[in-house]
């Protein structure tokens, strides 16, 4: 029997994670709290599978057998009892997090990997929510999970070399390439994503330039796939907001969040889960009006 890959949170990276999960031959349990979302991401993901056999990137067998391999439950408790990695992809929250990690630990088996897709936080503390540091590490992923190539995996204090391996030969196993990080707050790409994205709405507050033409500037001129502004909706202006934050209480004045970011947030303004953020979205698959 394959691997059992236990997926927390089946919000839009938890359920990337899940599609890459089963497409790399493991069984995945996808976990949330809400029927309701994990209804959502069942669509999402089968449209996913679609799409894949429609742009021949899949063969139908493969979509077929990708499909079969994803259970979807509400009890955690239980659907980590058989699993050989646990990936936490629930809100940037501590008190979250220190709840769900207490209770993986209280119920993985003793070899299960405990990993959080965080983009900020230290795996250092959250590895001390448990009784087995060792076996807690970061596997930060990326927005679309299914098509962005990288993970970031972080080493927390106490992490094991073991541990560290076993992630990285997964990882690789759902198709993407690692960089190894110690523990330092950002990482290296929340850092730099959080200082360029962050300059930008200071751009923009200032008058410097339409929100388009900043965009089209970092993406024309520095060759990026998508400008800072338009990431910033992708990833939603309430938690880059949040990642400034914790930055710039860790790393000092250089991140402190543009008012016009908060201002934004303050308004509902979140990005494309809202429909409006820097730009309007129209309700089909967040698509620019």
């Amino acid at each position: 029997m394959s691997e059992k890959v236990v997926v927390v949170g089946s919000g839009v990276m938890g359920r990337g994670i899940a599609y890459v999960s089963a497409l790399g031959g493991y069984q995945v349990g996808l976990v949330d709290v809400s029927e309701e979302a994990l209804d959502s991401a069942k669509a999402n993901i089968n449209t996913l599978l679609e799409q894949g056999i429609e742009r021949q990137k899949l063969t139908e067998l493969e979509a077929a057998c990708a499909k079969e391999k994803i259970a979807y439950d509400t009890d955690l408790a239980s659907c980590v009892k058989h699993a050989d990695i646990v990936i936490e992809a629930v809100p940037e929250k501590i008190d979250i997090k220190k709840s769900v990690f207490e209770t993986i630990d209280a119920h993985a088996p003793e070899h299960c990997i405990l990993a959080t897709n965080t983009s900020t936080m230290s795996p250092t503390e959250i590895g001390s929510f448990t009784k087995r540091p060792a076996s807690v590490i970061a596997m930060h992923f990326f927005n679309p999970v299914h098509k962005m190539r990288l993970v970031e995996i972080i080493r927390g204090l106490e992490t094991s070399d073991e541990t560290a391996a076993y992630v990285e030969k997964a990882a690789k196993k759902m198709g993407k390439e690692t960089v190894i990080v110690n523990e330092f707050p950002g990482f290296v790409t929340s850092r730099m994503s959080a200082l360029i994205g962050n300059e930008a709405f200071y751009m923009l507050q200032e008058g410097v330039a339409s929100a388009e033409d900043i965009d089209k500037a970092i993406k024309f001129g520095l060759n990026f796939p998508m400008g800072p502004l338009e990431l910033a909706d992708l990833v939603g202006l309430d938690a880059r907001l949040n990642n400034l934050r914790y930055l710039h209480e860790k790393l000092g004045e250089r991140f402190r969040p543009a008012p016009l970011l908060e201002k934004y947030v303050k308004a509902g303004r979140l990005g494309r889960k809202t429909g409006m953020g820097v730009y309007h979205y129209s309700k089909k698959e967040g698509v620019r009006s």
